[in-house]
Parts: structure tokens; C-alpha cells; sequence
């Protein structure tokens, strides 16, 4: 099937994890909600075939929030599934500021998807996922409230 990048704005207040289960309820409605085969987050989650084999190429392929910044790698089985905060000198990098706005986001994002060239691609925010089944988040501001997270990542083979 391939690779497939995704990126989603979810709404953020002080715990990750909880903005994920959030998303990712969101994400399930709007997928599998009319689908007979799954009835729920844990019987997607129980088809091992499915998602082992192909993944849903959405952030439902993501399994766990860790805390390092550090980049995954390949070699590391256990990078698979994760989500990390992007470094904040990488958040500075594309933003001007540690701080970023839900516009600010939307614009990289947007920017990243309309590049021209792989090399463009790689240089921009969301080239920053290097590996697939892994994702970043990015908190979001209102002035200096943190109110919602930008997460992008890559599934698929």
C-alpha cells in the first residue's frame, strides 16, 4: 500500500496521552464508525493481521506516548508505535519561537504538503519524521496558554 503521512490538530489540556485517546476516538468515529468489522478501538486494536500486515495508515497506528525527543531509528524495534515531542531547538528551527500557534502549524503543514521536491519535503516540518509508524507532536499556543497539539507522523511500508 505505502507509505502514508498524516497530520491533525487536537485540542490540548496539560496531558498528552489523554489529547491521543482523544484524537484517536475521534479518529476510529470517523473511519470504522459504520464498519461492522470493528465495533471499537480495542477489536481494531485485537485484529493482530490487520495491524501488523497493513495498519490503518492513520495516527490509530500510533500505540504509546514516550517523553524523549530523541530521534526513533530502525534498529530500535521499540520506536515503532511511538509518539515524542519534537525537540524544542527542531520547534524553534520551523517556528521562530517555542511557542507556535494552531495557525502557525496549519501554515508549515500546509506549506510541507504543496512542496515541490523530496528535498523541499525533508526540510520542512513534517520531513522532520524520518521513520514510518512514528509520529511528533508539537504543543500549540494561544498568546502563552498551551490549548492544543499538532501531530504529524508516517505508517505504511
Amino acid at each position: 500500500m505505502g507509505a502514508s503521512g498524516w497530520d491533525y490538530v487536537t485540542r490540548y489540556n496539560g496531558d498528552v496521552e489523554a489529547a491521543l485517546a482523544s484524537l484517536q476516538t475521534r479518529v476510529f468515529q470517523e473511519e470504522y464508525g459504520d464498519d461492522d468489522r470493528y465495533r471499537s478501538l480495542d477489536d481494531l486494536y485485537e485484529d493482530k493481521e490487520f495491524m501488523g500486515n497493513e495498519g490503518t495508515h492513520t495516527i490509530l497506528d500510533i500505540d504509546r506516548v514516550i517523553a524523549t525527543d530523541e530521534p526513533p531509528t530502525c534498529s530500535r524495534i521499540a520506536d515503532c508505535g511511538t509518539l515524542r515531542p519534537l525537540a524544542v531547538h527542531r520547534v524553534m528551527h520551523h517556528f521562530d519561537t517555542d511557542r507556535p500557534s494552531v495557525g502557525q502549524y496549519e501554515e508549515l503543514v500546509a506549506a510541507a504538503s504543496e512542496a515541490a521536491s523530496h528535498e523541499e519535503h525533508g526540510k520542512s516540518l513534517l520531513g522532520e519524521c524520518q521513520m514510518r509508524w512514528t509520529g511528533y507532536y508539537v504543543v500549540l499556543y494561544a498568546g502563552d496558554k498551551p490549548t492544543h497539539l499538532g501531530i504529524f507522523g508516517f505508517s505504511g511500508d
